[in-house]
């Protein structure tokens, strides 16, 4: 008897260990960006001065938890959409819907992943500094491309579950 290895796609979302990992990436950002912010607010209170990488880690950090977080909402089929039209429509044109939706998300997202990454390049390449820190720019955007395919992988665990269910 040969068992088959489950694949994450295939099972409900809570049971992924990936997505945990995704969970506790987007927590972790979460907490990073509230204990900077209200240290920042405190010495700012205190002192009159403002701490300086504040705004640079947490544009990142913005960025990052809203790029895990898209990722999770796919897996999840929680991402935003409009479905006064869709829910209309008979199942197997509804199925059509969602797929053309996911369809249309994957490409907006290799678009994300091709210009995040010429754009990390080329920081990169020109050897580009943060304005207040004088970190290599190419730090904080290398993680654009890097997510977009975290998001693209998730789409495709959707649009393969969509398919396999065969519309239902």
């Amino acid at each position: 008897m040969v068992l088959k290895k489950p694949d994450h796609c295939d099972r409900p979302p809570q049971e992924g260990w990936s997505l945990r990992i995704d969970e506790a990436l987007a927590a972790l950002a979460m907490a990073l960006l509230c204990l900077i912010s209200f240290a920042n607010v405190v010495v700012r209170y205190l002192t009159n001065i403002s701490f300086a990488f504040t705004e640079e880690f947490s544009v990142f950090l913005m960025v990052f938890m809203t790029l895990v977080g898209t990722a999770l909402a796919f897996a999840r089929d929680g991402h935003i959409r409009i479905v006064f039209l869709r829910d209309r429509l008979p199942g197997r044109l509804k199925s059509a819907a969602d797929a053309l939706a996911l369809i249309l998300s994957a490409l907006l997202f290799v678009l994300v992943l091709y210009y995040g990454g010429v754009f990390a390049y080329e920081e990169w390449l020109y050897e580009e500094t943060s304005p207040s820190l004088g970190y290599p720019n190419w730090i904080y955007t290398v993680w654009l491309p890097v997510l977009s395919g975290l998001v693209l992988a998730r789409i495709a665990c959707r649009l393969r579950a969509l398919f396999k269910s065969g519309g239902r």
